[in-house]
């Protein structure tokens, strides 16, 4: 329990004892407020010190009522604040978690271009390893042309001779049925050359598409 703290103080021209647990400083100035509302009422003691007292309190607790009605409207309005305090940092949290998930699907979509990236550089790789397929397989077929030209001219001219030979003509039609069977082995080959160009080229154009 603290100590209490008897003080004297003068109240509209009158001494008085007041004994209370606040600190002294705290007391007269009570005691002054109290004294300074008698004296602004008293007007030169024309008015009886008891009427003075009654009209002195009734001004007090006019302006208490006023604080204590001022008081719980900042009660109220600190409730506001505090809700709307709640409120943004509740709206703060919901911009982080946001700010958080665009981060990650930023990372996610940096993830997923680089992916297609190497998977399109991939299909370029395999378009350039067709094309270099395909400028093989047309050389290749350039140089069975050429033989099977060449195959058709050797018939060509065996069959002259024949005619204007009849000197071992057996020897002559078997040279010339094996040249027969090679030309038509290498028109065969020819053939399936063309049939992989042709598939290469639908790998390619298959490839171009995926590309786009």
């Amino acid at each position: 329990m603290s100590e209490k703290n008897t003080v004297a103080v003068r109240i509209y021209g009158q001494e008085y004892s007041i004994c209370a647990d606040m600190p002294r400083e705290y007391i007269m100035r009570v005691a002054d407020y109290v004294d300074g509302k008698m004296s602004e009422l008293g007007l030169g003691n024309s008015i009886p010190m008891s009427s003075v007292a009654v009209l002195a309190a009734v001004n007090i607790c006019d302006e208490l009522m006023h604080s204590r009605a001022d008081l719980s409207n900042l009660t109220d309005e600190n409730e506001e604040l505090k809700e709307d305090a709640q409120k943004y940092a509740r709206l703060w949290e919901e911009a982080k978690q946001n700010l958080s998930q665009y981060k990650e699907e930023m990372s996610g979509a940096a993830d997923l271009r680089d992916q297609l990236q190497r998977q399109y550089m991939d299909k370029e790789q395999q378009t350039a390893g067709l094309m270099n397929e395909i400028t093989r397989l047309s050389q290749q077929n350039d140089g069975l042309k050429t033989a099977n030209d060449g195959l058709k001219q050797q018939i060509a001219d065996l069959t002259d001779k024949l005619e204007n030979t009849q000197t071992a003509p057996e020897a002559a039609n078997e040279t010339i049925k094996q040249l027969e069977i090679k030309c038509r082995d290498v028109e065969s080959s020819f053939f399936d050359i063309q049939m992989e160009n042709i598939h290469l080229k639908n790998e390619i154009e298959s490839l171009k598409k995926q590309l786009r």
